[in-house]
């Protein structure tokens, strides 16, 4: 199809879709508020919805008074019962499709219903209005002139009742439409193939003579096959295998400490990353404007919003708040009601609203991930912007990272102990050490107060991971692929005691 043919059909889409959108920029509240209550009427025949007589729920406060909030633990006996093939739990239409999501590594899997309602309203309709609001972004785009490669998880099959299991970027491919698997590469045999390192070359061999002209992925592994391309090509740079290679759709974990190795493979012209905020749970988010660090929340793919600000978070005094009771700065875990049967379910992100006219986000990290062992309250988010800030001035580039506490022992101090596998080392570890421990200082103020005349923790220990380090850690674990994350932060030391041992 000609190119300015296929930019007319999504520019008359886009004007559409803008509309819809307008909307919600608009009245968010309403939107948000007319959600809730046709996700209750749809589902008042359903078990759950017997159990909480969704029936007469009339208002919001209706449904927060009586419904908990819960986490998957607690939902966990009605979504195997789901897998089984029973039906009308917790949503009225039968739901084929399961999730199957680690979220980071830890053993015990999790399974997300996945509705046709969700696939269609949510996942596809913001595949749909990403796109859009990028060739709207810029008009000169030759997106459609090439094709996008993808790098998804694999897909296993749940073999009883019909019900299907896999990483939830395989079930996306598997129902993609036709047009979608014309304009992609690999092609849909390769992108599902279980065996990563297989699968990897596949992709090396399938792609590197295509028109490509964007690319979506998780950062870390898009950055693994990236190189695989490179080195297989004997190229310096991605413009010299696809010169038309425009945008960089990205998700899944932070860009931060990616960035700059991005940039050095793909110099020189004003290329373009747009952040995307999904899980298996619902696509929340997208990057609306060139340039920009801050993503759009979505107010209309069928999910109903709430937010739980993190001082309070797991206490006493915790407090569950709509939309509309937002402020801006703050932490706050998400809570989600939505199109696949979720009920207040927590899903253990955090974000920070940084506009509330329209709504924007930025994803700031895991309501488990963090060190908070010595009230110092460190965040993924400030780990990240304090390492791309050191690695900027030290020249160094890193490939992954973890960190725990090292707990006080009698008289002995506690402090933070990282492992960072480097692509490219600083020249002086400790220089290194003394900028990350200030940047973290500059950027949380309890970790400072607690790092002051080295009244309760001492300076960070860093050790510098082998090369592949946490390749081999993952694949030691069968942790391999697109969707699986390394735990940045982490209160306990179970993570990093195996990655130090690994390191010997």
């Amino acid at each position: 199809m000609p190119i300015p043919i296929v930019n007319s059909i999504a520019t008359w889409f886009l004007k559409k879709r803008f509309h819809q959108i307008e909307l919600f920029l608009k009245y968010p509240h309403d939107v948000q508020n007319e959600l809730l209550l046709s996700l209750i009427k749809t589902a008042k025949d359903t078990e759950i919805g017997k159990q909480y007589d969704f029936a007469s729920i009339k208002s919001y406060n209706d449904f927060s008074q009586r419904l908990p909030v819960v986490f998957y633990e607690d939902i966990q006996p009605t979504i195997e019962r789901s897998r089984r093939g029973e039906s009308n739990i917790f949503w009225p239409m039968p739901i084929k499709w399961f999730a199957k999501s680690s979220g980071t590594t830890n053993a015990k899997s999790k399974f997300i219903p996945v509705s046709t309602e969700s696939l269609e309203n949510c996942h596809y309709a913001a595949g749909k209005d990403l796109l859009c609001m990028y060739l709207n972004n810029n008009p000169e785009s030759q997106l459609f002139t090439g094709k996008s490669l993808r790098l998804g998880g694999s897909k296993e099959l749940y073999k009883e009742n019909d019900t299907v299991f896999g990483d939830l970027s395989a079930i996306l491919i598997d129902n993609m439409p036709f047009w979608a698997e014309y304009s992609s590469t690999p092609s849909s045999k390769v992108s599902l193939m279980s065996e990563w390192e297989t699968k990897m070359q596949a992709i090396v061999n399938e792609t590197i003579n295509e028109n490509v002209t964007s690319l979506a992925g998780v950062p870390s592994w898009m950055l693994v096959l990236l190189n695989n391309i490179l080195q297989e090509t004997g190229k310096d740079h991605l413009f010299d295998i696809w010169p038309n290679l425009e945008v960089y759709f990205h998700g899944g974990v932070s860009f931060n400490p990616y960035i700059e190795q991005y940039r050095s493979i793909l110099p020189g012209k004003k290329f373009k990353y747009y952040e995307i905020y999904n899980a298996s749970e619902g696509f929340f988010a997208i990057q609306d404007q060139n340039y920009s660090g801050d993503l759009l929340l979505m107010l209309d793919y069928g999910i109903f919003y709430e937010f739980i600000p993190m001082d309070t978070y797991n206490t006493k005094s915790q407090k569950v708040i709509p939309l509309n009771d937002i402020e801006l700065g703050v932490n706050y875990a998400i809570i989600i009601t939505t199109n696949a049967g979720l009920w207040r379910y927590c899903i253990g992100d955090t974000v920070r609203f940084t506009s509330l006219s329209p709504y924007r986000i930025k994803v700031s990290g895991r309501t488990k991930h963090h060190i908070n062992a010595f009230g110092e309250e460190l965040i993924i988010e400030n780990a990240e912007d304090a390492l791309k800030k050191v690695c900027k001035r030290t020249a160094a580039e890193i490939v992954d990272y973890t960190a725990a506490p090292i707990f006080m022992k009698g008289k002995e101090k506690g402090s933070h102990e990282w492992v960072i596998e480097f692509k490219k080392p600083p020249k002086d570890i400790h220089y290194f050490n003394e900028l990350f421990d200030n940047a973290l200082k500059s950027l949380n103020s309890d970790y400072e107060a607690k790092r002051y005349n080295n009244m309760t923790l001492n300076k960070p220990t860093i050790h510098i991971g082998r090369h592949n380090l946490f390749y081999d850690w993952l694949k030691q674990n069968d942790k391999l692929g697109g969707q699986h994350k390394v735990p940045r932060l982490s209160n306990t030391r179970n993570y990093i005691d195996e990655l130090l041992q690994l390191n010997q």
